[in-house]
């Protein structure tokens, strides 16, 4: 049965994180497992979207894939790594979704324009028709501009993360409305 056939009540939210400066550490083309740092409170908040029912989703531009900087498999390889950190705090992606591409990149194969590439939605869509999810109660969180943008082109709200504890950020935007009140 495709998502879209399911019935609204087996729709769940989700939350859709940025990767670098929002989950880990953004050093500049971070793709090394040992350079993982995680941004502060990003495990808790990861963890604490998995425990209140809600799909967490990574979608990340890859640059410096077309850069020539990394190859796919050395990303792929520090995606698993950082599953593994999660995993070991009872937390993890549902899915991850990633954009190689870069008009001004130098690997041929990925040097141009891609829909994927934030501030276009297109990770952000092709997760929404490949997963049962209820648009209304998701939302984009992302440390740039280009994030909120996609959000927006998504039809998602948005979430602006500055720095601070991102599961602080994450509790309150995930906390029950108060009784009497819908979502």
């Amino acid at each position: 049965m495709t998502p879209l056939k399911l019935s609204k009540r087996r729709l769940r939210p989700a939350v859709f994180f940025d990767r670098d400066g929002t989950i880990n550490v953004d050093a500049g083309y971070v793709f090394r497992p040992d350079d993982l740092t995680f941004m502060p409170g990003a495990i808790a908040a990861v963890k604490r979207v998995n425990d209140s029912g809600r799909y967490a989703f990574l979608v990340t531009n890859q640059s410096g894939i077309a850069r020539g900087y990394y190859t796919e498999s050395d990303m792929h390889a520090f995606h698993a790594h950082m599953q593994r950190h999660l995993r070991a705090a009872g937390a993890h992606f549902d899915d991850i979704r990633y954009c190689p591409y870069h008009p001004e990149g130098t690997v041929a194969r990925y040097a141009r324009s891609s829909d994927w590439r934030k501030p276009a939605p297109g990770m952000l869509l092709d997760l929404l028709s490949s997963w049962p999810v209820d648009r209304a109660t998701s939302f984009v969180v992302g440390n740039t501009e280009d994030d909120m943008r996609a959000a927006q082109a998504a039809g998602l709200r948005g979430v602006l993360y500055e720095g601070g504890d991102l599961d602080q950020l994450i509790a309150r935007e995930i906390r029950p409305p108060p009784p009497g009140k819908s979502a």
